[in-house]
């Protein structure tokens, strides 16, 4: 079964917690503190992976959480970092936040994707100790890895797109010029998922067809098969659209040509922009006429025309040699790029949802929303520095201080953020 979209819950390892510890010798007094800090979170990574088509995977296996990084130990050893977990998906897979709706990443080249970093792990005793606090009992807890509940979507990647109604060959065509074998049918939607070959044309002279099954009228708000696939055309650098000139099944090829225009438009109007050829198929089946009537009409449209009869590799070279010619002088498939974190809203801040802990005059600060927000903060930034001074503010943290009993000169420690409180 041809799976295209998935949802699944990610979370990348916690980072380990520093540890308390105090050296411990014959002959050596007062050896200090000693506790090492934890190891890094798993975080997790997509992975593009060409033996996987779908995402059926994905279906029976909905949540991949990364292992958490090892507790900091005495002598001032730190924790074993955590290994990464890999997700392998089918190249040109899209991961978007559920949530917001972010794109997180687009997983088409050939290094894994980093989606959700692992925390850093905590700090151990040794960092906390000053010259008036020699004997620090308290360590860093490791920091919380990132977590996702994301929505896989899969739009593959082909530099040429067969697009038109049912029935008019383009399975025929793919296969005829690559070694993908769809199956074939006089009969509608015998094609139901979307067919990728490898046309070759010499030493390095290849591309790559997507045959994209089920569009008919209606297909861009749901009829028919079309809705399922119509993302797979966004892909591509340019359009084939195949045309039964001959009418064989009593319906108009310009009428069928305008119809599938509009859909690829409506669903998305780029696609109207997208380079096309047209290839009128089933010649044989046509008359001299129609087939003059149909190259007329496309060519005062501004498409080139090439007639074929597939199954016979009848106009297939001509027409191969023209979209090789066209590929050489586009850019490459699009690729997008992750969106960036956005700022949080003060105002839909959460007050109530802020931890404080007090060791040895250090105030530690907990709280999930502000460990997100500080993702998307630059501290050397003046602006995006009162930014956050705001947020501490309005979500209610620096009033939490105030009641855990903070005074002037205290130390604030938010995560991996230290500062001296000041009224």
């Amino acid at each position: 079964m041809f799976v295209d979209k998935a949802k699944i819950f990610i979370k990348a390892g916690d980072g380990g917690d520093g540890a308390v510890s105090f050296h411990r010798e014959k002959y050596v007094a007062a050896g200090g503190p000693d506790g090492g800090d934890g190891g890094r979170g798993g975080s997790i990574c997509f992975l593009a992976d060409d033996n996987l088509s779908t995402l059926a995977d994905f279906r029976y296996k909905r949540k991949y959480i990364a292992q958490k990084g090892e507790n900091g130990k005495s002598r001032r050893s730190s924790g074993k970092n955590a290994e990464n977990l890999i997700i392998r998906v089918p190249r040109g897979t899209l991961v978007k936040d559920c949530e917001s709706g972010r794109l997180l990443a687009d997983v088409s080249g050939n290094a894994p994707v980093l989606v959700a970093k692992g925390g850093n792990g905590g700090w151990g005793n040794i960092h906390f100790a000053t010259p008036t606090r020699q004997v620090p009992r308290f360590a860093k807890p490791g920091m919380p890895g990132e977590e996702y509940e994301v929505t896989l979507e899969l739009k593959l990647l082909a530099d040429v797109g067969l697009v038109g109604f049912p029935n008019v060959g383009k399975s025929t065509l793919v296969s005829v010029v690559s070694q993908a074998k769809p199956v074939i049918a006089n009969y509608h939607f015998t094609t139901i998922t979307p067919v990728l070959g490898v046309v070759s044309m010499g030493e390095g002279r290849s591309f790559v067809m997507a045959d994209i099954p089920g569009l008919v009228e209606g297909a861009w708000e749901g009829t028919g098969l079309g809705h399922q696939f119509l993302r797979h055309v966004e892909r591509c650098r340019m359009l084939v659209h195949v045309v039964d000139v001959s009418g064989s099944e009593a319906r108009n090829p310009q009428e069928d040509f305008e119809i599938i225009n509009r859909e690829l438009e409506k669903f998305n109007p780029e696609l109207a922009r997208r380079p096309m050829i047209v290839a009128g198929n089933k010649c044989d089946l046509a008359t001299d006429e129609q087939i003059e009537t149909f190259r007329n009409f496309v060519e005062e449209k501004g498409y080139e025309f090439f007639p074929i009869m597939a199954p016979i590799n009848e106009g297939v070279d001509k027409l191969l040699n023209k979209i090789l010619e066209m590929l050489s002088k586009l850019p490459p498939i699009t690729r997008y790029e992750a969106d960036p974190v956005p700022v949080a809203e003060v105002e839909k801040i959460d007050k109530n949802q802020v931890r404080i802990t007090k060791h040895d005059n250090v105030y530690f600060v907990e709280a999930k929303w502000l460990f997100n927000i500080m993702k998307s903060v630059n501290f050397d930034d003046y602006e995006s520095l009162q930014y956050f001074q705001r947020v501490l503010i309005n979500g209610g943290v620096i009033d939490a201080l105030r009641e855990a009993g903070i005074n002037e000169g205290d130390t604030v420690s938010i995560y991996e953020l230290e500062f001296d409180f000041v009224e």
